[in-house]
């Protein structure tokens, strides 16, 4: 399925290594804080909307399987 979600995305040397669906703009926000707390130099994190395709896992939670586009 396709939505528009928001995730915190963590960059390592401008690669995107891990990526978190958050329920709003300001949850992001604040785990971006949390997690910039303990940054190192080749770090980077941002809250992004866009739209995604998700999947289903098996314990009913969703997680992103694919960009389709930033905004």
């Amino acid at each position: 399925m396709i939505e528009v979600v928001i995730a915190l995305f963590m960059f390592v040397n401008h690669e995107i290594k891990e990526h978190r669906l958050q329920p709003s703009m300001s949850a992001c926000l604040k785990g971006k804080r949390i997690a910039e707390r303990q940054i190192s130099n080749n770090i980077e994190y941002k809250c992004i909307k866009t739209k995604a395709e998700l999947e289903s896992n098996i314990d009913g939670s969703k997680s992103i399987k694919k960009i389709i586009i930033s905004k």
